[in-house]
């Protein structure tokens, strides 16, 4: 769908790597399976995410779409994010030591692997975009709901789901979720976020 590839990039007058400007979050998936090779290039790319000690505190429930996996996310997600997702090939959930968990090189508590696991997921969703992919983040899932279907150990805090596969038609959404599918990305100006010292904008 070359105009939603074309709407979604980043301007081109960023400068940033191609992969970056191009991944963006469809909603309108198509049911085309993922095949296994593109599947490891992605989980091996989230490997090669920086972590604290390099623990790589990470873990990724995988399912495709008709298996057991796939139902359990899907059941865990709320049901507007239900309605779309079920039609993704891929769904992953992620998980990342709590940061109460002695890590295995340190023995003391990794307060970052959360934050690592998120690294990890980005690089996934990088990787997917290299390929001709499409990853979508989900935060709206309930999480204890999540923990039972998968029996997650108290030592792991969850992170997001995840819908993965090749874009679909924007007329199979509603309405209302079209125009956002159809509509260009924006993003806030780095003022608004570097600074200096707290109230201190940077200058650069």
């Amino acid at each position: 769908m070359p105009i939603l590839d074309h709407i979604k990039d980043a301007p081109t007058t960023t400068g940033i790597l191609d992969v970056i400007a191009k991944r963006w979050s469809p909603r309108a998936f198509s049911e085309r399976p993922v095949s296994v090779e593109d599947l490891r290039k992605m989980f091996t790319a989230s490997s090669w995410a920086a972590s604290s000690t390099n623990e790589q505190p990470w873990r990724f429930l995988f399912g495709r779409k008709g298996d057991t996996t796939f139902s359990k996310i899907l059941d865990s997600m709320a049901a507007g994010n239900q309605a779309w997702a079920k039609n993704a090939p891929i769904l992953l959930l992620s998980v990342g030591k709590n940061i109460f968990s002695p890590g295995p090189y340190t023995g003391a508590a990794n307060p970052y692997a959360l934050h690592d696991t998120g690294a990890a997921s980005a690089y996934l969703a990088l990787q997917a975009t290299a390929l001709g992919l499409y990853a979508h983040g989900i935060g709206g899932f309930d999480r204890e709901r999540a923990r039972t279907h998968f029996h997650i150990p108290a030592d792991f805090d969850i992170g997001a789901c995840w819908a993965i596969g090749h874009l679909g038609d924007p007329d199979t959404l509603p309405e209302n979720l079209k125009q956002q599918e159809l509509a260009p990305r924006s993003r806030k100006p780095i003022a608004d976020f570097v600074f200096a010292e707290w109230d201190v904008p940077a200058h650069f």
